[in-house]
């Protein structure tokens, strides 16, 4: 592939990048993208999941895997989002995920794409869980526990595509747990626009080589 090729297909993941809207007080913020472009269907290299699309209609899907630190319940977190991309370069679609699972994230109306045409989705405080809908997130019975009197029961979270990697001593959930605890809060649920950083959006294959430094290093403070 030409690098004029490969700049053009890096000029749309920055155009068509979601927008995040996190609650007022969260205390944690996104840390880097892992980014996967699908120009046929194929099987997700991070989300347990198989990209299905109609290639007729679909030109390209571009998955966004957003990495952060810390969750309010443990330490690594991994969302996504995927956004369709019509053969007239608009988007057609796009899902978000939703604690190990995804939803739609276009409105029917299409109202929740910017004036840049871009999707806007809102994340769940603490635990960053998205949808275009922010209200649905007062309907989760644990929304504000999870960020006080739950706060970092999960302690590690160390997934299969890194194991073995980084959770390394036997006291780790503990500490874990009463490092996340410092961070509780309540949220807010007033949501203001994230900035994504210049240099915030990688290839996924770069991204799983800088996860396990970020995380040894993290683990080694505490």
């Amino acid at each position: 592939m030409s690098n004029s090729v490969l700049q053009s297909y890096w000029d749309t993941v920055l155009k068509v990048s979601p927008i995040l809207y996190l609650d007022r007080l969260e205390p944690f913020l996104p840390i880097r993208v892992g980014v996967t472009i699908f120009e046929a269907p194929a099987t997700s290299p991070s989300f347990e999941r198989f990209i299905q699309f109609d290639t007729t209609r679909i030109r390209t899907v571009i998955e966004y895997a957003i990495y952060w630190d810390y969750d309010i319940q443990h330490i690594y977190d991994l969302e996504h989002v995927w956004v369709y991309i019509d053969h007239e370069g608009a988007i057609a679609s796009c899902e978000a995920s939703f604690h190990g699972r995804y939803f739609l994230s276009l409105l029917p109306d299409r109202s929740n794409l910017s004036d840049e045409k871009r999707v806007k989705l809102f994340v769940q405080p603490g635990k960053h869980a998205m949808i275009p809908i922010q209200d649905v997130f007062r309907l989760l019975p644990n929304v504000d526990s999870c960020c006080q009197s739950e706060a970092g029961i999960d302690g590690v979270l160390e997934p299969a595509m890194f194991s073995g990697q980084f959770k390394i001593g036997e006291d780790i959930d503990q500490r874990a747990e009463k490092h996340l605890r410092e961070f509780s809060f309540q949220p807010a649920f007033e949501y203001i626009p994230f900035e994504w950083a210049s240099d915030a959006f990688v290839p996924w294959t770069e991204l799983t080589q800088e996860i396990p430094i970020r995380m040894r290093a993290l683990l080694a403070e505490l």
